[in-house]
């Protein structure tokens, strides 16, 4: 068989695009609907996709609750809870879920993904996040968003301590700079060895635990020459750690606007950008660069010069480079940042999106994609009934499940 990219779909509440919940056949209160997200999983299971992905940030997304469209995006579940409940409702589809190491404690969320794993026979996985959000650091007491290198430092131990519990009794306990722990888990080990492990850091240091830890990466990357120099990279640094290159699936958000026709696609996504409004896609713009004044700089000029992030560099890194090689100007950067956050978008038809997906699958930029559709549940019954067939009829995405775990599905090693 010829190798085959793997899917994951990307879950969040009304959809990426940032105006989504205005979108006329968007679901606005699904964020607490559970059978919003039944039916978004069944769709993914049923089109074959390998895991379904939540992720989370444990405080609203905007400290100006007055712009509806961030205050809407931060209400819904909390993900672990959520994917337990879909647990019981697909049977197949593996079930990943962002957890943060700056504001929990290693054995409190071994346990939790362990639980995950068996309750869904082997289909659990974490997505290691340092947070980059201040917001989120006032919610526990801290004084402040931490450096950079001290919050990977801490996820570097956080990830050696789970990792270590999830061997089972051979577990020899753990005394180290930011965490001590004594005893095993209360659980026999996986049915897949080990939840599988995932990152989204694109930092150097992030790369660098990635390489050490991770089963899966997800990235942001806008052209074939970007995700090509990150696949790269990061398959190069493993063989410092004992690793092979396809012990990690890499795998780059992608948000598809897929109709029939072209005029019909791209008319999709014009009447998602007009719901756009300046404010909120400056106010999206600069949480994630990490700017607060990014307003009073002209909004039809250049974006100016910033200060290297304590937040997400990598991110920053990415739209700046943007900004310079297509010339973009605030406004222009504003609008096209929040259909996506970044990741890469196409629109088009089925066989122009399969072809897209292809090139950057086949020219070493990706094992597979982890898809963000614009608003659910439209653009993943799209995506699942239009472009997941035509990518079968080319031989590069399975027909049927390879196995019953999340490892299985995606190819990775059990691990010893």
């Amino acid at each position: 068989m010829n190798r085959q990219m793997k899917l994951g779909a990307f879950l969040w509440a009304t959809g990426h695009h940032i105006a989504a919940w205005r979108h006329p056949k968007a679901h606005v209160t699904a964020g607490i609907d559970i059978d919003h997200y039944i039916q978004l999983a069944r769709t993914a299971e049923a089109a074959k996709f390998d895991m379904i992905f939540c992720e989370d940030a444990a405080g609203l997304r905007e400290a100006n609750v007055g712009i509806a469209s961030q205050t809407s995006r931060s209400i819904g579940f909390e993900p672990i809870s959520l994917l337990s409940a879909l647990a019981v409702q697909t049977s197949r589809i593996g079930l990943v879920s962002t957890a943060s190491t700056s504001y929990n404690e290693p054995y409190g969320l071994s346990r939790t993904f362990l639980s995950l794993d068996h309750l869904s026979g082997g289909r659990a996985g974490w997505n290691l996040v340092t947070s980059a959000s201040p917001i989120e650091a006032a919610n526990f007491g801290a004084t402040g968003l931490k450096p950079h290198a001290d919050r990977y430092e801490r996820a570097r131990e956080f990830a050696e301590v789970v990792t270590g519990l999830w061997q089972g009794g051979s577990f020899p306990g753990h005394d180290g700079q930011s965490f001590s722990v004594r005893d095993p888990l209360d659980l026999p080990r996986s049915p897949q060895g080990a939840p599988v492990m995932v990152q989204a850091g694109a930092s150097d240091v992030g790369r660098d635990l990635a390489a050490r830890t991770a089963d899966v990466v997800f990235t942001a990357a806008q052209t074939l020459e970007e995700a090509k120099a990150f696949y790269d990279d990061l398959k190069g640094r493993m063989a410092a750690y004992g690793r092979e290159p396809d012990d990690i699936k890499i795998m780059p958000g992608v948000s598809p606007v897929v109709a029939k026709t072209e005029a019909e696609a791209r008319e999709k996504h014009e009447e998602l950008q007009a719901l756009i409004p300046d404010d909120v896609g400056l106010a999206l713009l600069s949480s994630y660069l990490s700017i607060s004044d990014l307003w009073r700089y002209p909004i039809d000029g250049p974006m100016p010069e910033l200060p290297e992030t304590e937040g997400m560099k990598s991110r920053q890194a990415l739209v700046v480079e943007q900004s310079r090689r297509d010339g973009l100007s605030i406004r222009q950067l504003a609008r096209h940042f929040a259909g996506a956050r970044g990741h890469w978008r196409i629109v088009g038809t089925p066989a122009q999106i399969a072809d897209e997906l292809q090139a950057r699958f086949e020219g070493g930029g990706a094992d597979g994609f982890n898809v963000m559709p614009s608003y659910f549940p439209g653009e993943l019954d799209a995506f699942a009934t239009l472009v997941v067939p035509e990518l079968q009829r080319r031989g590069l995405f399975r027909r049927e499940y390879e196995g019953s775990t999340l490892r299985e599905h995606l190819g990775l090693k059990r691990p010893a």
